[in-house]
C-alpha cells in the first residue's frame, strides 16, 4: 500500500508541532496534505537520510541541490508557506534540534529513521563548499570564496542577469510596470550611484568589487571619469576588460584582479562599493571602512550599497544562513544597517544619506529567476543541474525575504568631510514628492 506521503506528513507535523502547509508527494506515488497547495516532492528515501544526518537547513539544502527534493507548483508560494511556519514559531531550522528533548518528537524521528531505510549518510553534493581550515576573511580565503560564487561561468551569468550584467539591486520606476525593463532599471541604478557621488569629467573613481565592469563603464562613458575597478574574480576581470575595450574606454577604465586592501594609488575623488561589503565580514569591516577612507581625498564621497539583516535582541546569537554559506556566498555576513553606519563613522566618515531600496531588490530577483527559468535547458548546459538549482532556490527565497522585510538593502552615502566642515553636499539632497497646499 502506497502511504509514504501520509506517514511523512504525520511525522513532519509531529516534529514541527503544527499542520504542514504544503502537500507531500512521495517516491511511492502517494500524496497527502492540503488540497490545492504546492507539493513538496520527496523523490527518494535518500532525502530523508540527508535530513536525519544533517537536521535542519543544511540537510534540506543538500536534498534540494542533489534533486532528492523538489517543488511541484509555484516555487514562491511553497517557500513562503514553509518560511511562514518557521517565522511564526520564532525559530529557524536549527531549533528542531532542541525539540528532540520532547519524547513525542524523538518518536517521530525514530519513525523517520525507519522510513528512511539503511542509515548511511549520502555524500554532500559536489556543489557544496569544501571547507579549508584557517581564519576567515584573509586575502587568500576571500579570493577562494569569491571564486566559488563568481567564477561559475560568464555565460551563465549572462543568462541570469541579462545584457546589463549588473549583479546587484536595480532601481525601478513607480510603478515598475511602466517601462520597467531590467536593463533600464539597472542603468537607472548606476546613474543613481553616479549622481550621489556627484561624478564629473576628470575625476578618479575607485569601484570596489567591480563585477563585470558595468559601473566602471557607465561612469566613464556617461560622466567622463577615470575609473579603477578591482575584483578578486579572474573570470569577471577578463569579461570586464573585453567590455571596456569594446566600448573604446581603455584610456579611462582599468580593471584589476586585486584585493581592495592592496589598493595604494589614492587619493580618489569617489569610491563606489556596490554589493561587495557583504563579503567583508564583521571582524574586518572597520578595516574595510578605514582603508576606503584613506583612499579618498578630503571631501571625497563613498557610496556603499549593501544588503542588511534585521537586528537581533542577542547579536551574539547571529549565525550565517547554512544554505547560503555552504552553496552561495561562503563566509558572507550580513549586518544591520545601524552597525554599518556606526563602523563607517568610526572610520572617520560623515554619513549624509541612507536610502533603503528593499522592495527594488525583490523585483530584481524575481526578474533574475524568470530569466533562469525561461531558459532552464541552456542553464543546465552551462552549469551542473545542482548549481542551477542552487541559484533558483537562493534567488527565489531571497526575493521573498526582501518582500517580507526579513532582509533589506541600503545605499549609504558618506563623505570624508575635511576639518573645515564643508561636506560639499547641497542643503537639500533629496526631494520627497510635491509640496502640499499652503
Amino acid at each position: 500500500m502506497a502511504d509514504a506521503a501520509l506517514r511523512l506528513q504525520n511525522l513532519f507535523e509531529q516534529l514541527l508541532g503544527a499542520p504542514l502547509p504544503v502537500r507531500i508527494r512521495a517516491w511511492d506515488g502517494s500524496q497527502s496534505g492540503p488540497p490545492g497547495a504546492p507539493a513538496l516532492v520527496v523523490r527518494n528515501r535518500r532525502a530523508l537520510r540527508r535530513l536525519l544526518f544533517k537536521p535542519g537547513e543544511l540537510g534540506l539544502a543538500r536534498a534540494w541541490v542533489a534533486g532528492d527534493l523538489d517543488i511541484d507548483g509555484d516555487l514562491y508560494t511553497a517557500l513562503d508557506l514553509m518560511a511562514s511556519l518557521v517565522w511564526e514559531r520564532g525559530e529557524d531550522a536549527r531549533g528542531l534540534v532542541e525539540a528532540l528533548r520532547d519524547p513525542e518528537v524523538r518518536a517521530a524521528v525514530r519513525g523517520l529513521v525507519k522510513l528512511a531505510g539503511p542509515p548511511l549518510p549520502p555524500a554532500p553534493p559536489p556543489e557544496e563548499v569544501r571547507r579549508v581550515r584557517g581564519h576567515l576573511h584573509t586575502k587568500r580565503s576571500d579570493k577562494r570564496a569569491i571564486s566559488h560564487h563568481y567564477d561559475v561561468g560568464n555565460d551563465f551569468y549572462e543568462l541570469v542577469l541579462g545584457p546589463s550584467m549588473v549583479y546587484s539591486c536595480a532601481y525601478w520606476p513607480a510603478p515598475p510596470s511602466e517601462g520597467g525593463t531590467l536593463e533600464t532599471a539597472q542603468r537607472d541604478k548606476l546613474e543613481l550611484v553616479s549622481r550621489k557621488l556627484d561624478l564629473s569629467p576628470g575625476q578618479r573613481l575607485l569601484d570596489v568589487g567591480c563585477g563585470w565592469g558595468s559601473m566602471a563603464i557607465h561612469a566613464a562613458r556617461e560622466h567622463g571619469v577615470h575609473v579603477v575597478g578591482v575584483t578578486l574574480s579572474q573570470e569577471q576581470a577578463a569579461y570586464a576588460r573585453k567590455r571596456v575595450a569594446d566600448e573604446g574606454l581603455t584610456d579611462r577604465v582599468e580593471i584589476r584582479v586585486q584585493d581592495y586592501r592592496d589598493v595604494v594609488d589614492g587619493p580618489y575623488d569617489a569610491i563606489s562599493s556596490i554589493g561587495m561589503a557583504e563579503h567583508v565580514g564583521a571582524e574586518r569591516y572597520l578595516e574595510y571602512a578605514t582603508d576606503l577612507h584613506k583612499l579618498l581625498k578630503p571631501g571625497g564621497r563613498l557610496l556603499n550599497h549593501q544588503i542588511a539583516r534585521r537586528p537581533q535582541q542577542d547579536e551574539g546569537a547571529y549565525h550565517v544562513d547554512e544554505f547560503i554559506d555552504a552553496y552561495v556566498f561562503p563566509d558572507g555576513e550580513l549586518a544591520p544597517v545601524g552597525t554599518t553606519v556606526t563602523q563607517l563613522e568610526r572610520a572617520g566618515f560623515e554619513v549624509r544619506d541612507v536610502e533603503s531600496i528593499r522592495e527594488h531588490y525583490a523585483l530584481t530577483l524575481r526578474r533574475w529567476v524568470a530569466n533562469l527559468e525561461s531558459d532552464w535547458a541552456t542553464a543546465l548546459r552551462l552549469v551542473s543541474p545542482g548549481r542551477a538549482r542552487v541559484w533558483r532556490l537562493y534567488m527565489a527565497a531571497s526575493a521573498l525575504s526582501f518582500e517580507r522585510n526579513r532582509i533589506g538593502v541600503n545605499q549609504v552615502l558618506a563623505v570624508k568631510t575635511p576639518a573645515s566642515g564643508t561636506s560639499g553636499l547641497p542643503l537639500r539632497s533629496r526631494v520627497w514628492g510635491a509640496p502640499g497646499p499652503a
